[in-house]
């Protein structure tokens, strides 16, 4: 092969690690700013939501990015749908109780109802581990969410210290320790936070069937 040639094969390949190196470059920066479209989407939504059930608008992002990563579209292999993994039975259950007719499976897609939806269920989780005298029902209602209320009511305690230490599914407390990471962070880095802490809201959610 004469010298000429093995130059332009050079610069040919020189081209075309460039294209590649570009090309990576260009799908990391639209994945990238497609996840933040879609969280300040959120943050429009749960500013409107949450204040509504009396809910920290910080806890109610932290749930979000944990369950879906802001992923409008994610489906869970049980049938968990959408922003905060909603199952269609929590959706009934929610229709039901807040008197919601004409409620459609197919409507928990929709950010705005499925952030409604999980804000309600959070709601009232932290409103029953509330009454139960606990220390900090946050942990408790966090495990409901993860687990179901039938689980975490194995792993009951009087305190959040305790009832951590009692959780026998390393996985929940791996998403109890996340959660409450991702809120600290929206918390402190919240423009405006919620005026309330988190707190309690007429309603519920099965977990268990979510």
């Amino acid at each position: 092969m004469s010298v000429r040639w093995a130059r332009k094969i050079r610069r040919i390949g020189n081209w075309l690690a460039l294209a590649f190196v570009l090309g990576v470059i260009g799908s990391a920066a639209f994945v990238y700013v497609r996840w933040l479209c879609r969280e300040r989407l959120c943050d429009q939504l749960i500013a409107g939501i949450a204040p509504n059930y009396g809910v920290d608008g910080p806890l109610v992002k932290a749930v979000v990015r944990q369950e879906s990563n802001f992923n409008p579209f994610a489906l869970s292999p049980k049938g968990a749908v959408g922003l905060m993994q909603i199952m269609p039975g929590t959706g009934r259950e929610w229709a039901r109780i807040t008197g919601r007719k004409g409620f459609m499976e197919d409507s928990l897609w929709t950010p705005r109802v499925n952030i409604e939806v999980g804000t309600w269920y959070l709601a009232r989780s932290l409103a029953y581990w509330r009454a139960q005298g606990v220390d900090d029902p946050l942990p408790f209602a966090l495990a409901e969410y993860n687990a179901g209320p039938g689980t975490a009511q194995r792993w009951r305690a009087a305190t959040a210290a305790e009832f951590l230490n009692n959780i026998s599914y390393p996985g929940v407390r791996r998403y109890i320790e996340r959660v409450m990471g991702y809120y600290e962070t929206y918390h402190v880095n919240s423009v405006s936070p919620s005026d309330t802490q988190p707190n309690a809201a007429p309603s519920g959610r099965d977990r268990d069937g979510l």
